[in-house]
């Protein structure tokens, strides 16, 4: 399996984040891709390599997955915020205020405080001095997976952060700003597959993915995650949110309570995979969270290690060309193991469907 991997995630690190009145240190920190990383190039899954794509495709793509205005103000947000006062270079940018209900979200506010709340939904995902070059070259890992994938590739892995499933069209949150699964799923439309479908297994429920395809009849959106009535991020991601217009029934929520185990979960995932088989899908994107694991610091599900096999395995029953993109997972000590895990169960079951695997997809 090929990686294509964000040399420049690490420019994003946040210091703080709000949680429950207090500012705390961040829990997506740099380390959790360097650890997948190096556990990648221990196991040799692979060959790794920095994406390579043109500006024009780079940003026709992303274009159709988020609204100019909101681009534009992440592309500038960190040099207006410094213009303010030299000693900002010191700050990280969290959002105070928000457009909720009957306030409007259709005018572009000139104050900046009011633009970083139209543009996202949480206090808890700070701005940063490198967020769009971190952002922006994880979208450049996503179209180079599907390149791959289009140009006869069997699978990739896009490693990057921050990761994407949280972002929406017009927005950010969750730790993300720049939909990496959303971007892939598209360029692999652009690039001529028919039908999509996407495969969230995070703890956390896509909420940003579902709602940029939520009208949408040519891209499934399915996802396995922690009951959005206890769980973040709370407004999306019951059972009962099915898509709308052309594209009612494709979006399938699978939500499980606190403390689920492989078993049941696994049932889950059994279930998820029917429904995209049931669709004739003939391409798939993962948003691949680890954060299922036991031992994850914010999540609640109690995958083991070695259950991640199985996930790659079960996976691979799809007998789908496949995009794996990293969302989250918090358990640092774990996190390159489980991912890893989830990667080489993935290849070799896929081997075992097909024993003509190119040279660049070997183990």
């Amino acid at each position: 399996m090929i990686t294509f991997y964000n040399d420049k995630h690490s420019l994003h690190q946040g210091k703080f984040e709000m949680f429950r009145g207090e500012l705390v240190p961040c829990h997506e920190v740099a380390s959790r891709a360097d650890r997948i990383l190096s556990e990648i190039e221990r196991r040799r899954l692979g060959s790794v390599k920095k994406p390579r794509i043109e500006d024009k495709q780079l940003e026709e793509i992303v274009d159709k997955v988020h609204a100019k205005r909101y681009l534009e103000f992440l592309r500038h947000a960190w040099e207006e915020w410094t213009g303010f006062d030299p000693k900002n270079r010191q700050r990280d940018v969290l959002p105070s205020v928000w457009p909720v209900r009957s306030l409007r979200s259709d005018q572009l506010p000139q104050n900046f405080a009011a633009r970083m709340g139209l543009f996202s939904f949480d206090a808890g995902t700070p701005l940063t001095v490198g967020t769009w070059a971190s952002s922006w070259g994880g979208a450049a890992c996503a179209i180079a997976a599907a390149n791959h994938i289009l140009s006869g590739g069997h699978a990739a892995f896009v490693l990057t952060r921050p990761p994407g499933h949280h972002a929406g069209h017009d927005f950010f949150g969750g730790y993300c700003f720049i939909n990496n699964a959303a971007v892939a799923a598209q360029a692999l439309r652009d690039g001529g597959k028919e039908k999509v479908a996407i495969l969230d297994v995070d703890y956390h429920h896509g909420n940003g993915t579902q709602a940029i395809f939520y009208d949408r009849a040519d891209i499934l959106f399915v996802s396995i995650h922690g009951d959005p009535a206890t769980e973040y991020p709370f407004f999306l991601g019951y059972s009962d949110e099915k898509g709308e217009g052309a594209g009612f029934g494709c979006s399938i929520n699978i939500p499980l309570p606190r403390g689920t185990g492989f078993p049941a979960w696994s049932n889950a995932l059994l279930q998820a995979l029917d429904a995209i088989t049931d669709f004739n899908a003939d391409a798939l994107v993962v948003s691949l969270g680890l954060d299922t694991y036991a031992g994850d610091p914010i999540s609640g599900f109690q995958l083991n290690t070695d259950d991640f096999f199985s996930v790659g395995e079960m996976i691979a029953t799809l007998g789908l060309t496949t995009i794996f993109a990293l969302e989250g997972g918090y358990a640092l000590d774990a996190i390159g193991q489980n991912t890893a895990n989830v990667l080489e169960g993935f290849h070799r079951a896929s081997g075992r469907k097909n024993s003509n695997t190119s040279n660049n997809e070997q183990l």
